[in-house]
């Protein structure tokens, strides 16, 4: 199964005030885990870039003047996603300034029943609890230590192990972290999804003298056994 978790940044928090898109991070999941293939672009906004929007991810006026404009990337952005579940974190943001930048070029807009919110998906599993990117990180101790700025692609990667975790970890559906095994045939406990039960010692399996004596009985009705050439 192929899904894509994806990331923006943006100039501000409004498409609808003139904000625009700067920076689109995809990374392709199949089966859930990281494939290694990403797409990732800059986007001229062909607006100034506010402060605030700066200090979050750091691309200036300067460099965002040298990129393509959202028109240029369009065509492969889509590309990559194919018709793929998207795996986006707080959808109604991105999904916002994504569409925004479709409709300026005449296209379609993508139909947000393909997303998959994992701010959502954290609200169900984690009621009351902070719902960020960062915070989830450090719920399921993801390092972040390296992100100093907000980057596209380098938080749909981190969006990628956050989503992974929400949906059970490296082994979906099962619930293993609990699990202990005994340490050794002396040991008289174990825990198994917070339960106790005993280890019982270790069933001889040899033949009795009785079933040997009966095994032997049985052979000497038979003329020239090859269980008794040894």
């Amino acid at each position: 199964m192929r899904e894509i978790a994806l990331d923006t940044e943006t100039t501000g928090l409004d498409p609808a005030s003139g904000h625009r898109i700067v920076e689109i991070g995809c990374v392709e999941l199949v089966n859930h885990v990281a494939s290694g293939e990403t797409y990732h672009t800059y986007c001229n906004p062909e607006r100034d870039m506010p402060e605030e929007a700066y200090r979050v991810h750091g691309l200036d006026n300067a460099f965002l003047g040298q990129q393509p404009r959202f028109v240029g990337i369009a065509d492969d952005f889509l590309s990559f996603l194919g018709d793929s579940p998207l795996v986006i974190h707080n959808a109604a943001f991105d999904m916002g300034f994504i569409n925004a930048e479709l409709a300026t070029i005449g296209h379609d807009p993508l139909s947000d029943d393909r997303v998959r919110d994992t701010i959502v998906m954290a609200r169900h599993k984690f009621p009351g609890a902070r719902g960020s990117l960062d915070a989830l990180c450090q719920r399921f101790g993801i390092d972040i230590s390296h992100r100093s700025l907000h980057g596209a692609l380098k938080d749909a990667r981190l969006l990628a192990d956050v989503y992974l975790e929400l949906i059970g970890g490296r082994e979906p559906g099962l619930e293993l972290a609990n699990l202990r095994t005994p340490a050794g045939p002396s040991a008289q406990a174990a825990t198994a999804g917070g339960g106790q039960h005993t280890v019982r010692a270790v069933r001889p399996h040899g033949p009795s003298t009785e079933e040997k004596a009966r095994h032997r009985a049985f052979l000497d009705k038979i003329r020239q056994p090859i269980w008794a050439r040894a």
